[in-house]
Order: structure tokens, then C-alpha cells, then sequence
């Protein structure tokens, strides 16, 4: 008996120095813990209720919650722009209200600049990502607005271009300029035309364009200033008769090779050449006259 209980004795203490052994060989195989070194972004997942629709790089927005937010990396941070969603599409708008209209904003990580219509056509502006804005009054009245551009060509100069109140095919337009980075505005001379803008852009803080026609246009009609907006002439182009009727829409001009260029489209019925072909007209004397280049391909 006395033999038995020396056996199982034996037994129980060899069984706990097995077990003792194995406990300490388990924390030796457990890898050290690290510091997670990896950037915010790797670790954090995009908030799924909202989607960014991307402008530049990682820059983007959403409208969705009816709410502008505004991203700067990708959707994982957001910043709401104070103003009403149905304030960014007031006026003649026939979208589906998922993305911003083309042109009436700029979102860059310098610059983030909304239209807006509140008893007045209006921006909204922040230099600093969201973390402030500033509201700036650019036309106290919003006729039913249709078109409308902003951008910026540096830090100060500025331009806005709107039209309205359209019946039929007739409507008011006017391009406001500022030079102090949007605080304050100033309307610039009518052109003296009630067609339907088509499109417009300055170049410098001197030199801008406006084009009309977009209802069965014949030929161009493009006005230009030379002198900040305080006068509009209209730009006069030698065509051809092989390209009468044809060229009849003008686009924006580029500056090129110490000249200027504008491309000329042939308007919603165009047909030559399938419809898709433009000229090419270049300027020497800022844009008041144009000469035919050549034939501009779509690829091209």
C-alpha cells in the first residue's frame, strides 16, 4: 500500500512539472505587442453612409443627408460647408441634384467656393479647409437663374459669370470680377446682347470672353473685353465660305505661343464631318479678330 501511494505520488508531481513547463512555453511563443505606426488612414475605415464624389486627388464632396460635406482625404474626414443644399440648384436647373452643377464651385486644397442663391446671388468661400468660411454678396436679385460660372485665376482675381430670366430664347446675363479674392464684387458693362449664353471666361484680369448661341446658331457671337469688363466688343472672324454656317459656336480661348486660340464647334445641328470636327481660329490682336487655322479633329 505503502508502495501505491509513493507511485501516485509520484505521478500527480511529475504530471504539474509537465504542466508548469508548458505555461511558461506558451508565453515565449507569444510575439511582443508593437506600436501601430501605421497613418490614420490605413487603420480607419471610410464611414459607409457616405461616399465622396472625388474632384481632384483625394478631394471631394457629397450631398448625401441632403447636406454638403466637403473631404480632403478621401471620404474618412468630412467638413460641412454651412448652406442649404436646395440653395446650390435654385433657379433653372433640370439635374438629378446627386453631384454639384459643373463650374459653380472650385474645391481645391487651397480653395473650396460654392454659388449659392440667397435673396441674391451669393458665394461661400474657405481658405483654411472648413475651418472657416466667409459669405460675400455678389447680385442682390437671382432671376431665375440658368447658367453660372466661377473661378479664380490667382489668390485676388476672380470672376463670375450668370444668366437668367429666360423666356424663350432670350435672356440676362452679366459678368461680375473681383480683385480682392471674392470679398467684394463689381458688375462689369452689358454686352449688349439677350441670346442665350453659351459659355465665358477670363483669361487675365484684363481680357475676357462671352459667347452667345445656343439655339440654332448660324455664326459666333462672341464678345470681348480688353479692359477689365468696363467695355464688350464684339470679336470678329474670318470664315470662308467652305466653312459658312458650319463653324458656328465659339468655345473658350487658350493662350498660345504668344497669341490667342479658340476652337469653333458647329452647334447642336452641326453635320459636317459627322458633326464632331471644329476649327481652329487664332487671334493677334487679343481676341478682337480671328483668323481660320485649320481643322481640328475630335481626338485631336
Amino acid at each position: 500500500m505503502k508502495n501505491l501511494i509513493i507511485v501516485v505520488s509520484s505521478l500527480v508531481i511529475l504530471l504539474l512539472i509537465i504542466s508548469i513547463f508548458q505555461f511558461e512555453k506558451s508565453f515565449d511563443l507569444t510575439p511582443p505587442v508593437q506600436d501601430d505606426m501605421s497613418s490614420p488612414s490605413e487603420n480607419r475605415e471610410r464611414p459607409k453612409s457616405l461616399q465622396p464624389n472625388i474632384v481632384i486627388d483625394s478631394i471631394g464632396y457629397t450631398l448625401q443627408n441632403n447636406e454638403l460635406k466637403i473631404t480632403y482625404d478621401n471620404g474618412y474626414d468630412w467638413v460641412t460647408v454651412p448652406v442649404e443644399v436646395e440653395q446650390l440648384f435654385s433657379g433653372e436647373y433640370n439635374g438629378n441634384k446627386t453631384e454639384l452643377i459643373n463650374n459653380s464651385f472650385i474645391l481645391t486644397d487651397k480653395r473650396a467656393t460654392f454659388l449659392y442663391i440667397e435673396g441674391g446671388i451669393k458665394l461661400i468661400t474657405s481658405l483654411d479647409k472648413g475651418l472657416t468660411w466667409q459669405e460675400s454678396m455678389i447680385y442682390p436679385n437671382a432671376p431665375g437663374i440658368r447658367f453660372r460660372k466661377v473661378d479664380f485665376l490667382n489668390e485676388k482675381f476672380g470672376y463670375v459669370i450668370v444668366s437668367g430670366d429666360r423666356t424663350m430664347s432670350q435672356e440676362w446675363s452679366a459678368a461680375f470680377i473681383t480683385n480682392d479674392g471674392g470679398k467684394t464684387w463689381r458688375e462689369t458693362a452689358s454686352p449688349g446682347t439677350t441670346r442665350l449664353i453659351y459659355n465665358g471666361a477670363f483669361v487675365d484680369e484684363n481680357t475676357g470672353f462671352l459667347s452667345y448661341g445656343i439655339i440654332n446658331p448660324e455664326e459666333p457671337d462672341f464678345y470681348v473685353t480688353t479692359d477689365a469688363g468696363f467695355s464688350w466688343k464684339k470679336a470678329t472672324f474670318s470664315i470662308s465660305e467652305k466653312y459658312n454656317k458650319i463653324f458656328v459656336t465659339a468655345e473658350l480661348p487658350f493662350k498660345e505661343d504668344g497669341h490667342l486660340a479658340v476652337l469653333l464647334n458647329q452647334g447642336p445641328n452641326g453635320d459636317y464631318k459627322g458633326g464632331k470636327v471644329k476649327g481652329k481660329f487664332v487671334s493677334f490682336d487679343q481676341g478682337l479678330s480671328w483668323e481660320f487655322a485649320l481643322e481640328v479633329a475630335p481626338n485631336e
